[in-house]
């Protein structure tokens, strides 16, 4: 898979400019992202739709991750979201519906330990010109995944643990994900809500016919 997201122009220069504050210049990332997490510790957040909520859970092995998303939960960038690329048995991924998307990148925090399972929570990314995998800024997406069994788990062997195996054959997941995207967090109760959202009708550019909004807001 080439391309997990594709990021659209900031054309409105009213949303651009009312939410330039937000903007980081690369070089301070990480820094500015670091300070922030240690002065806003939350942990969880809850994905409200029309088919009932999603509340996840933050991991603290990604703190860069972990605090950019607060902070722009915090800033109110997610509170007209929509979900625009649903693949069946493999992920939803969404973003705001009305703001543009900010340029910095988030250094990546990938850990083999924290796999692309069922009920994931991580962020997207241009593969192209992106050698290090550093995240987007705000494009995100929740793994639904599948479950592999006999002759897909040999072939995963070599790369997983005993007990990871186990997890892709009894819960599932995107295990072609690992290694190349942050898995920062995960759905702690409303998979049920996923797993809806992944079988709506969608176009040929896997967009949902209907749009699907929701907002995001810290628990």
């Amino acid at each position: 898979m080439r391309v997990l997201i594709v990021i659209a122009c900031i054309t409105c220069c009213f949303w651009s400019c009312k939410n330039e504050n937000l903007e980081i210049p690369q070089d301070q990332v990480a820094k500015v992202l670091s300070d922030y997490g240690k002065a806003n510790p939350e942990t969880e957040a809850v994905i409200h739709t029309n088919q009932g909520d999603i509340h996840l859970r933050f991991f603290s092995e990604t703190p860069l991750h972990r605090a950019n998303f607060v902070r722009l939960i915090k800033a109110g960038h997610y509170k007209r979201g929509h979900f625009y690329r649903i693949i069946s048995s493999f992920m939803v991924q969404g973003g705001s519906e009305t703001e543009g998307n900010y340029q910095y990148m988030v250094p990546n925090e990938i850990s083999p330990e924290r796999l692309h399972k069922y009920g994931a929570l991580a962020m997207a990314h241009f593969d192209e010109g992106n050698p290090n995998n550093n995240s987007s800024a705000t494009e995100f997406y929740i793994v639904r995944g599948r479950r592999f069994l006999n002759e897909d788990l040999e072939e995963l062997a070599e790369k997983y643990k005993p007990e990871q195996l186990k997890i892709f054959e009894t819960i599932g997941g995107a295990p072609n994900l690992d290694g190349k995207y942050t898995v920062f967090g995960e759905v702690t109760k409303g998979m049920d809500i996923v797993e809806k959202l992944s079988e709506v009708r969608t176009r040929g550019d896997d967009e949902p016919e209907l749009k699907i909004r929701f907002s995001l807001e810290l628990k």
